[in-house]
């Protein structure tokens, strides 16, 4: 910047993006200083370099406030998870799907997880139906990221909203003044970098015979 610059000629750029042309490094600081602005190096790689007339105090302000409104304003990756089971209850499946809509219009991802147990697991088309049904419900808020896929005893589909709705979120978000706040039942596990993970698990009964089930109730 100004008389720390060592090129013998550069390329002017006025204050107001005008190119004024290649001129001797005395010309370009005479000009900026007749004008009370710095002379700043902004393509030092470029032959000859690139330099701007500009009020360098007032342009490091500037910058920072955008930055910080860009940080205030940025809205942290969350990744909710559903848990179903394949013979959910329909009452428990249109609780389920409730949270599942909260999250989306709250600019969330989710990931719905269908758990098969015992002889469940002979039968994955019934969680694949499933998780096209929650589909189709949900059009409006959001799509299928990735599609349905086994993974063990479980099948994994991971839903997101649209650009649409996820920007309305955001919108929100910045009107409060921050983040949204959690509330009790979102339970946040970082267990991905840049991305968290809430567990809402299944409040189901387990099928008649079997033992040791629990309810897991953080999301309802």
């Amino acid at each position: 910047m100004n008389e720390q610059i060592r090129a013998r000629e550069v390329r002017l750029v006025g204050p107001e993006g005008e190119q004024v042309g290649i001129v001797p490094l005395e010309r370009a600081l005479q000009l900026a200083a007749d004008v009370d602005l710095d002379l700043v190096e902004v393509a030092p790689m470029a032959r000859p370099p690139v330099c701007k007339l500009m009020d360098f105090g007032k342009f490091k302000y500037e910058s920072a406030l955008k930055a910080r409104e860009a940080r205030r304003n940025q809205q942290q990756t969350v990744i909710k998870e559903m848990k179903l089971r394949p013979k959910i209850d329909p009452h428990d499946y249109e609780t389920k799907k409730g949270h599942v809509v909260r999250f989306l219009k709250a600019g969330d991802k989710v990931k719905v997880t269908i758990m098969f147990r015992g002889r469940e697991q002979s039968r994955p088309e019934l969680g694949y139906r499933l998780l096209r049904r929650l589909e189709s419900e949900i059009t409006e808020l959001g799509y299928v990221e990735s599609a349905p896929k086994q993974d063990g005893r479980n099948m994994i589909m991971v839903l997101a909203p649209h650009r649409a709705v996820k920007a309305s979120a955001v919108a929100a978000t910045a009107s409060r003044g921050g983040p949204r706040e959690r509330t009790a039942e979102d339970s946040v596990a970082a267990t991905e970098p840049a991305a968290a993970t809430e567990s809402v698990a299944a409040g189901e009964s387990a099928a008649a015979g079997e033992t040791g089930a629990t309810a897991d109730t953080s999301g309802q």
